[in-house]
């Protein structure tokens, strides 16, 4: 069964009792015993719910995971993770990912004496040669924010296997829709559900799947002792937005295509990143291991003035932070979903301050291009 089909039937299998096509929004904490010693598989919503439990076997499903696990935020999914490691371990890390995750590792984790280097993921051999004898684990984006790399997962797959370290995806911007992260060599894949999986701007989630039922033992028993669940009515909206997940994102794929190809021939437009160009660097291995390019874009303008320019002009677009709604969104990484990143790395990165950063939606193309067009006008 295809990933779009199988999304838009999450929950539907629930309720054989009243055949509802809903799945009931459990608002409840605790759940009664039916004798001593008895339970009905519920006991308290912290430990499982079944609305939650029916997101989690929801994207375990379309990620091909045997267990899938439910969070308040995506933060809060790469937070409990990491409790899967002991004081003196290493991870390597992708170097151009979320600020907010190089602020959870070096700000958080490293005071517990965690340690992390972030290497250029794309690069195999940087990898490899960053392994030292307290690596545990390999944790990739895929594709990176903001500058849409993409990783060779099955290659840096054979490296952990080599070396017995877990590889974990932040498979955000892809989706199960897009890309398996789990078939083509990772352990654990995560997501912020906020984003494409809910898809409407209104709710903040995090999710993650594992392959081996071992592991996922461990990641329930971090999940259920730390607590940081989702609740039922947030497990409600990400499983109503996955419903629309391919469709939403065949639209904004389309839409993104062509805004991508408007940008790199305007004449203030100095820089395009979308691996759905021709000329990205990673466009064919993606061709090759995912099933479309994704909806994110990020470009560089020819001067600084421009930026709050774009970012306050344009009229459809939001000058906003976050992703993967169905509105489109523009944020300035530097000095706001990145800022957490030392400024030396931001600057050998290219994460600069002409660097804008696009979430395209599913508005009309026409729309969109008209009001990026207005937005680079020169002001009278």
């Amino acid at each position: 069964m295809k990933i779009a089909t199988e999304a838009v039937q999450v929950g539907v299998e629930w309720d054989t009792r009243t055949g509802a096509m809903t799945v009931p929004i459990y608002q409840t904490a605790t759940f009664r015993h039916p004798g001593l010693g008895q339970s009905t598989g519920f006991d308290y919503s912290r430990s499982g719910n079944p609305t939650r439990q029916t997101l989690e076997n929801g994207i375990a499903r379309l990620d091909g995971g045997c267990r899938g696990f439910a969070y308040s935020s995506g933060m809060a999914a790469i937070t409990s993770l990491l409790f899967l490691f002991k004081s003196g371990d290493h991870l390597i890390v992708t170097e151009d990912l979320y600020g907010g995750t190089c602020r959870l590792f070096d700000r958080i984790f490293n005071q517990y004496n965690l340690s992390f280097t972030y290497v250029d993921t794309t690069d195999n051999d940087a990898v490899q040669a960053a392994i030292t004898p307290a690596t545990k684990a390999v944790f990739v984006e895929t594709l990176t924010n903001p500058l849409l790399k993409f990783a060779d997962l099955p290659a840096l797959s054979t490296i952990c296997r080599q070396h017995n370290l877990l590889l974990i995806a932040d498979n955000t911007f892809l989706t199960p829709y897009l890309q398996r992260s789990l078939d083509l060599g990772a352990d654990i894949t995560i997501y912020s559900a906020t984003k494409y999986l809910a898809g409407h701007n209104d709710t903040v989630a995090g999710l993650v799947v594992v392959k081996d039922p071992a592991l996922a033992e461990q990641v329930y028993f971090h999940q259920n002792g730390a607590g940081a669940v989702l609740g039922p009515q947030d497990a409600w909206l990400v499983i109503r937005g996955m419903k629309t997940l391919g469709v939403r994102l065949d639209r904004q794929q389309e839409n993104a295509l062509r805004i991508a190809r408007w940008l790199a021939s305007h004449q203030r437009v100095t820089k395009v990143y979308y691996p759905g160009l021709e000329n990205h660097p990673d466009h064919e291995l993606m061709q090759r291991d995912a099933k479309g390019f994704g909806a994110m874009i990020a470009f560089e303008v020819d001067e600084h003035s421009l930026v709050e320019q774009l970012l306050l002009k344009t009229k459809l677009i939001s000058f906003a932070e976050s992703l993967g709604g169905v509105e489109t969104l523009m944020t300035f990484p530097e000095v706001q979903t990145h800022a957490d990143i030392p400024p030396e790395l931001r600057a050998r990165l290219g994460i600069n301050n002409v660097l804008l950063r696009l979430s395209v939606g599913i508005e009309d193309g026409d729309d969109l291009i008209e009001d990026l067009t207005q937005a680079f006008e020169p002001e009278p």
